[in-house]
């Protein structure tokens, strides 16, 4: 029989948006230990999941330790619901297992070397970074903020038994910047409850993890991501308010001023009914960055955000995956987004990872009289959007986030992107459009997709800086298939006009010669693109849109008309469509059905437009096109499908730039689409 959640007697009155209350966050987190704990028989039976075939760990002939690291993993995470759980009432059971004991005992284990389900020490394994940190900075995060459910429990002589292992594991290496987060939570952990540490460690930690404060509440992690938000605010949160604010109150400034900033946008990353977007890796946590609103709540300053917005919003993103069936493989939250997809997860995941996705749930560390439980829900500034769009800027970690009042949904619009990855590099990220793979055939869902038909790289050679003749190896068939963009870059916002550049090649190959110069245009439920191409070589590009899932095995519908100057292709799936306007530059309008690329389905449709380029030295061409979505079951309008009023090409804008455009509006808003200087307006 499938499972999916099911808010029982929903509480319209406080929350008339989603029906959340507390006590239904507390039967939630019931539920979903429920499905964990089907795979555990006794109290004296540790947990284990079972193993996810494909590329997660453990992989077949593993060596012990990793499956010893995805039990850990499993207790560790499935404690972020039990650790509130036993908060709120110690005498929780699940399935006739009393929590506390549970987990009181298995923890004990865990740290007492020697013990048949002991995690090893580092001193036993290859010097090196071990996923026992990472759990470990989760663990004591929770008992930072709530000691009370097991470690105030244990006895003197139980502590001392567990100390040796967690202190040198809380020593030990870490990674270069997020996981030093892990060692500091662990260390002061420790320190807090008076056991030795090196306190010149930790404030090295300290200072390391304060250097890649970025502005607007951000922090530098592989490249801007969600870690900034749950890890850079969400666990420091805690450990400013239970340590650091005593111990290092000048570094707890520094995270307090950041988050109390990051406070301002956090909310423009949802959409109006609280779906997260699927945006960088680890994207099996989901739900993690929503820990961000009960956290707010923590901070000196708990009045940043609408209290009932910000847990209709906590809400809604959990709701977004519970009550799907797809959601559950094994009783257990799935390696993937919404159902179980191998191409989305990454190797580090095991069974348990998409626990961490329940970190929102430290909510219920916040006292019930906590305006995050008192007040009435709201859709905060989606009340007043209307049919309009808005825009949020944030410069320093490159990203623009769109709200589209319109269809409800959020995007994000990356520009500081250092590699070729679907997690990081597409033009746009939507709530409601969950990202595809990439296909190397072309027609890629929300990217610009390349190949060069330069016959030197058809060849399987390829001139090294063009100029000296000399020639390298090339694969031939690699050069054949259609790649996304290396990098993205972040060109500021000018005249309400978002520019940003994605580099098709790398170097030796990127010189000048290719590069996609991006311009944006945000309309209601939808973006003008006015892209400046500057490829240097023979050349083929395809433009896709969001993919649709094939929702009960049906393909999307697809009406597809040309008309004066433009081309035009929908397609349609129940509850939502999509539409691609070509105007200028583009050859022809495409659909192609994808398989075992789509976040939610194994078939998706693409809509895309392709240009084929034969010339040896290609001319600077504008790409213009309009890129609309819906999500409800209303047919495109002759308005909806002609935004644009008036194109006018500039050879050379005002500014002295070659080849731009003036774009009139049907409302006659004029937008000035201008280049000027992008080379050298670039940030990464």
């Amino acid at each position: 029989m499938k499972r999916k959640f099911e808010v029982k007697n929903p509480d319209f009155v406080l929350s008339p948006k989603t029906g959340m209350s507390r006590k239904h966050y507390i039967e939630l987190a019931k539920y979903l230990l429920e499905g964990a704990f089907s795979h555990v028989g006794s109290i004296e039976q540790h947990m284990s999941f079972p193993i996810v075939p494909g590329k997660t760990y453990p992989q077949p002939n593993a060596p012990d330790w990793r499956y010893k690291a995805a039990d850990f993993e499993a207790l560790e995470r499935t404690f972020t619901l039990a650790g509130p759980l036993i908060h709120v009432d110690p005498k929780t059971e699940i399935n006739g297992i009393n929590l506390k004991d549970y987990y009181s005992l298995h923890i004990y284990n865990s740290f007492t070397p020697g013990h048949p389900n002991s995690i090893p020490l580092p001193e036993e394994l290859p010097d090196s970074n071990y996923q026992f940190t990472c759990e470990f900075g989760g663990l004591f995060k929770t008992l930072l903020l709530m000691p009370d459910t097991i470690w105030t429990s244990y006895t003197e002589e139980q502590k001392n038994d567990m100390v040796e292992c967690i202190s040198k594991w809380a020593h030990h290496r870490t990674t270069q910047n997020n996981w030093r987060i892990f060692n500091i939570i662990a260390l002061s952990f420790l320190k807090k409850y008076g056991y030795e540490i090196d306190d010149d460690l930790l404030e090295n930690h300290l200072l390391w993890i304060a250097s890649y404060h970025s502005g607007n509440g951000w922090y530098l992690e592989q490249t801007y991501n969600y870690y900034s938000i749950s890890l850079f605010i969400v666990y420091t949160t805690i450990w400013n308010r239970t340590f650091g604010d005593e111990y290092y109150p000048k570094i707890a400034d520094i995270i307090e001023r950041s988050a109390q900033k990051l406070m301002e946008s956090l909310p423009s990353f949802f959409g109006r009914d609280g779906y997260i977007n699927m945006w960088s890796r680890s994207i099996c946590y989901r739900t993690w960055v929503s820990g961000a609103f009960p956290v707010s709540f923590m901070l000196k300053n708990p009045n940043l955000l609408d209290p009932g917005w910000a847990r209709r919003l906590c809400s809604g993103s959990l709701l977004q995956f519970v009550t799907r069936e797809d959601f559950y493989y094994n009783n257990i939250p799935s390696l993937g987004f919404y159902g179980k997809r191998e191409y989305m997860v990454q190797n580090y995941s095991c069974a348990g990872s998409p626990y961490l996705m329940f970190l929102p749930f430290i909510c219920l560390a916040l006292p019930e009289d906590s305006p995050f439980w008192t007040a009435k829900e709201n859709d905060g500034f989606w009340e007043s959007l209307g049919e309009d769009s808005k825009k949020v800027v944030l410069n320093n970690p490159g990203l623009v986030l769109v709200n589209h009042g319109k269809t409800g949904t959020s995007e994000i619009v990356p520009g500081k992107v250092y590699y070729d990855d679907p997690n990081y590099s597409k033009l746009r990220y939507n709530t409601h459009f969950p990202w595809e793979d990439h296909d190397p055939n072309g027609g890629t869902a929300m990217e610009y997709s390349y190949r060069s038909l330069d016959p030197r790289d058809l060849r399987g050679d390829d001139v090294n800086f063009y100029l000296t003749g000399l020639t390298v190896d090339n694969d031939a068939d690699d050069n054949r298939k259609f790649t996304i963009s290396q990098s993205m870059l972040f060109n500021g916002v000018i005249d309400d006009v978002v520019y940003r550049q994605a580099i098709m090649r790398r170097p030796p190959n990127n010189g000048v010669g290719y590069i996609i110069d991006l311009a944006e245009i945000t309309i209601p439920g939808g973006v003008i693109r006015v892209d400046r191409v500057r490829l240097a070589f023979e050349y083929e590009i395809t433009l896709g849109h969001y993919g649709l899932p094939h929702l009960n095995g049906k393909a999307a519908e697809i009406i597809q008309f040309e008309e004066d100057d433009k081309k035009v292709i929908t397609a349609t799936i129940p509850g939502r469509s999509l539409a691609l306007v070509t105007y200028n530059g583009w050859d022809q309008i495409e659909h192609k059905v994808h398989s075992n690329r789509n976040a939610e389905e194994d078939e998706s449709t693409v809509i895309f437009a392709r240009k084929k380029c034969l010339k040896k030295n290609p001319p600077m061409e504008l790409l213009i096109s309009v890129m609309l979505h819906k999500t409800d079951n209303s047919e495109w309008t002759k308005e909806e499908l002609n935004p644009i009023k008036n194109i006018e090409i500039l050879d050379v804008t005002p500014n002295y730039s070659p080849l731009g455009a003036i774009i009139t509006l049907a409302d006659d808003t004029k937008y000035n689409i201008d280049f000027a200087d992008i080379d050298g307006r670039r940030t990464c």
